[in-house]
C-alpha cells in the first residue's frame, strides 16, 4: 500500500482550491496528530477566520484520488502570502495529511500549489522553515530549492529556502 500510495501521488491527479469554512471539520481533526500541533498549530477561530479574508495570500487545499477509493479528498494545506517587494511568493505552512504522511505527497503538494491558476504574478517562491524542523530542511533540500540561509534574529531567525519557478 505504501508504495501504491507514493507511486500514484507523484504521478499527478493533485489540484489545488482556496480553503472554506467547510474544511475546518478536518483540519481541526488534522491538528490533533502531535507533529502538525507542534510544527504549525494551534489553530484556532482567529486563526479561521484571518485565513478566510486575508488580502495578502491564500490557504490552498490540496486535493487528489485516494489510491484505494479513488474518492477525492484533501491531502494537504498549503499556506501562502503573495509576493512583497522581493516578488516572490511565500509558502507559509505546508500541512500534509497525517495519515498520508511520508509517501511523496508534499512534492505533490507544493508543484499543486505552484500550478494553482489564481496566484498574482510573481518571480519566485520561498519558504522559511524553523530552525529546529529537520525534516522540513531535508524535504526542500530533496525538491531542489536552494537554501539561502537564515534569516531573522535570534531565536526568531529561520531557514530560507527559495526557487526560480514562476507564476
Amino acid at each position: 500500500m505504501a508504495t501504491e500510495l507514493g507511486v500514484r501521488a507523484t504521478g499527478g491527479g493533485a489540484s489545488a482550491r482556496r480553503m472554506t469554512r467547510d474544511d475546518w471539520v478536518w483540519i481541526q481533526r488534522w491538528f490533533t496528530d502531535e507533529t502538525l500541533e507542534r510544527e504549525l498549530g494551534p489553530l484556532d477561530l482567529d486563526w479561521l477566520a484571518h485565513a478566510l479574508t486575508s488580502p495578502d495570500g491564500v490557504q490552498l487545499v490540496i486535493e487528489a484520488p485516494h489510491p484505494s477509493s479513488g474518492k477525492v479528498a484533501p491531502i494537504a494545506l498549503v499556506g501562502v502570502v503573495w509576493a512583497g517587494t522581493d516578488g516572490a511568493h511565500a509558502i507559509t505552512d505546508l500541512a500534509i495529511d497525517p495519515a498520508r504522511r511520508g509517501f511523496g505527497l508534499g512534492r505533490v503538494a507544493i508543484a499543486a500549489t505552484i500550478a494553482w491558476p489564481n496566484h498574482p504574478p510573481a518571480r519566485s517562491w520561498f519558504a522559511f522553515v524553523d530552525r529546529e524542523n529537520a525534516a522540513a530542511r531535508a524535504f526542500f533540500t530533496a525538491i531542489g530549492w536552494t537554501y539561502e540561509g537564515l534569516e531573522g534574529e535570534g531565536d526568531e531567525a529561520m531557514h530560507r529556502f527559495a526557487t526560480e519557478t514562476s507564476t
